[in-house]
């Protein structure tokens, strides 16, 4: 059985997997529009909504290029030369490296934020935004250069069957390229990603520490726990661990279900469609958590029902 007529036979995790994104993509463009929305009706605009909007929009460009992906994975179309197989996965890679450079950027910026004037993170409170144009200069270059091993190795084999070959789709192989290559760009990879998930970790634990200290604070003050003022506090903190908690998990997810490819993909078309499932949870519930917490979103899909 090829492997086409395989990967057409789990109608429905193939439905799952297009019903998934499909969410994603109108959850956020919904978020964008109101950014930009956001930074058309102000003068000067926040880092932090400037980083949910950049948020957002990464994600809607992952979930398209996602979805080209499985329209070719599922058999929906081919894929005959290099180009649309190199710029589609280079694409969705480079988006995907970003999501969890700009998902600790807002972790990092909610952190000073929140941070009280006598921290050491409060005199970066002001100058955030001077700096931020260059963190986004400085993660964009990084990982466009970081991702051009996927121009190097990915290429349309539609026709081509070798065990030497990664599959990625059905009209994309990945190529096997040098051990010395290979080390380089992975180990870059890795202490890209585990830098970015420290700062995750300590930036959202920090703040958690900070909201918790808040609200002992602000009941010792009043002698009550039940005080309505403090509900804000709690979907903050909730919020907060909700968000870098799910990043956490899908991301432990993916590394699972991505080391065991090499074995699984070339006999068990599910375990692809699985991962396909896992990579994209993310961007999908993301902008979901983005907009419960924001009171004008809320209140903007609201007047527009």
């Amino acid at each position: 059985m090829s492997k086409k007529r395989k990967f057409s036979s789990f109608s429905d995790i193939k439905n799952t997997v297009f019903f998934e994104i499909t969410i994603g993509i109108t959850a956020n463009t919904v978020l964008l529009l109101f950014h930009i929305l956001t930074f058309l009706l102000r003068h000067r605009p926040k880092p932090l909504d400037l980083t949910i909007g950049q948020l957002a929009l990464i994600h809607l460009v992952m979930l398209v290029s996602m979805a080209f992906i499985a329209t070719d994975t599922f058999g929906f179309q081919d894929w005959s030369d290099d180009l649309t197989c190199k710029s589609v996965i280079y694409i969705n890679r480079l988006m995907r490296a970003l999501s969890i450079c700009t998902t600790c950027l807002l972790s990092v910026l909610q952190a000073i934020t929140l941070s009280p004037r006598k921290s050491c993170l409060a005199k970066f409170k002001h100058k955030s935004s001077h700096y931020y144009p260059c963190c986004l200069v400085f993660l964009w270059a990084f990982n466009i250069l970081l991702n051009t091993r996927f121009l190097i190795s990915i290429g349309a084999t539609p026709n081509v069957t070798s065990h030497s070959l990664l599959f990625v789709t059905e009209s994309c192989s990945q190529w096997p390229i040098s051990y010395l290559f290979r080390y380089v760009f992975l180990s870059l990879v890795n202490v890209q990603d585990i830098s970015f998930i420290g700062l995750m970790a300590l930036s959202s634990g920090y703040m958690v520490s900070l909201l918790c200290k808040h609200k002992r604070q602000f009941q010792h003050l009043h002698s009550t726990s039940l005080s309505p003022k403090s509900a804000p506090e709690e979907r903050a903190t909730r919020t907060i661990l909700l968000l870098m908690g799910f990043f956490m998990l899908m991301y432990f997810l993916d590394c699972v279900t991505f080391s065991s490819s090499g074995i699984l993909w070339r006999n068990e078309p599910i375990s692809y469609c699985v991962r396909m499932l896992v990579g994209n949870g993310y961007a999908t519930i993301c902008p979901f958590v983005l907009m419960s917490i924001e009171k004008r979103i809320m209140k903007w899909l609201k007047f527009r029902c």
